[in-house]
């Protein structure tokens, strides 16, 4: 019934599928890049630094776009940003093997160009649906993520193996160009702002909040955890002999988040849906792959479950941030959710690669669990979401089967 209710709302299917499509060549970057470093230097070790610069121009410049966005609109700053990536991807491809020791400095200015695609998609939620229907985009935004971890890097890897690396960094440029217009196209008239909420918030204001501020945090925390567990699938594989099954582990995990999610979607939900409960399953899902380290085929379908409380949950914090952010700062508070993010995911691959040499990989997932009760904690004191139709007669049964 979620879904029927979204899809039908008029501007709802090109919006997201253009999103989709405007994000997918963010993520098929990564692997011609790493191995356009790795071909020029000779070392993976390069690679690494290369994809560091990206990520901390990335993070800095992101929350700085986002509230360019909020206040001057976000159509001006999706073209500027989307034809600067481009241009920035183009000098990648042209840079000689040679002159492999800039790339790093090219790389930074291409992560700050990086366009804030998902920061105004979520901002433009509330401006195009509400209601259950909000919740629903909220988790199918969450879920088609998944679908782009699967697609993206696959992408980028068979124009690396049928081409060449800078043949896939080209591409990803072209199609950067192509669908950030249109994605632009697709996005929903500005809000008509009164005069009370004409003033912007600080910095200050908007992070420093009893609530934001741990959403954010949980968040990171998160995927602090997810990153630790992405280099524990890898080793684990190393450890196995048997490299191949990473591929097939991040696979199953990202598929059943896609599960999780569109069963989440289509739910009808409860009346009062508290954001904690959501993590706490997280955290359940951490700590069985902890006793699951015995074999591949346990681990791969601990994966699986663990997998199912991912995208419902992360889907859950979005609408929450969404909905305790006012419509001024909507943007940006979701660019400085995405920097938070790529902090935490640093820290966690460092952390969890000490802990892989120094403990082993079981206790990799330990940490994950340790990481994801800490955001279990960071948000119980946030408000649970409450769906007023749900609480009307008739509507009880129909809300407890969630």
């Amino acid at each position: 019934m979620g879904y029927r209710e979204l899809w039908r709302t008029q501007g709802v299917p090109a919006l997201l599928v253009s999103s989709l499509l405007a994000r997918l060549p963010m993520l098929a970057t990564t692997v011609p890049i790493a191995f356009l470093a790795k071909d020029a230097s000779g070392s993976f070790r390069w690679a690494g630094v290369v994809a560091g610069a990206y990520s901390v121009g990335t993070a800095i410049a992101g929350p700085l776009w986002s509230r360019t966005a909020d206040r001057r609109g976000p159509r001006r700053v999706l073209l500027v940003t989307g034809l600067g990536w481009s241009v920035a991807l183009l000098a990648v491809v042209l840079l000689p093997a040679g002159q492999f020791r800039l790339l790093p400095v090219i790389t930074v200015v291409a992560g700050a160009l990086v366009p804030p695609i998902s920061q105004t998609l979520r901002a433009a939620w509330p401006r195009v649906v509400d209601g259950p229907a909000l919740r629903t985009a909220y988790s199918v935004d969450a879920t088609t993520q998944e679908l782009l971890f699967m697609v993206g890097p696959m992408l980028g890897a068979t124009a690396v193996s049928v081409a060449s690396p800078r043949l896939g960094v080209l591409l990803a440029a072209a199609m950067s160009a192509a669908f950030i217009w249109w994605y632009v196209l697709r996005q929903p008239e500005p809000l008509d702002r009164g005069p009370r909420t004409q003033v912007p918030l600080t910095t200050r204001q908007l992070l420093w909040h009893r609530h934001r501020l741990p959403l954010i945090l949980a968040f990171a925390v998160w995927i602090m955890s997810f990153s630790g567990i992405s280099l524990a699938i890898v080793a684990f594989a190393d450890d196995h002999g048997q490299r191949l099954i990473a591929g097939v582990f991040e696979t199953v995990w990202a598929f059943g988040s896609l599960v999780g999610g569109a069963v989440a979607g289509a739910l009808p939900g409860r009346g009062t849906s508290h954001l904690w409960r959501r993590a706490a399953l997280v955290a359940a899902g951490m700590l069985l792959c902890v006793f699951a380290t015995w074999s591949p085929v346990s681990l791969g379908i601990a994966l699986a479950v663990s997998g199912l409380t991912l995208a419902p949950a992360i889907g859950a914090l979005y609408g929450r941030l969404g909905a305790l952010t006012p419509d001024v700062a909507k943007t940006e508070v979701f660019g400085w959710m995405s920097g938070a993010a790529t902090g935490g995911g640093a820290i966690g691959a460092a952390v969890s690669g000490a802990v892989i040499d120094g403990l082993g990989v079981r206790y990799v997932w330990l940490l994950a669990a340790v990481l994801a009760v800490l955001a279990t904690v960071l948000l119980l004191r946030v408000p649970p979401e409450v769906d007023e139709s749900a609480e009307l007669p008739g509507a009880g049964l129909l809300g407890e089967a969630a």
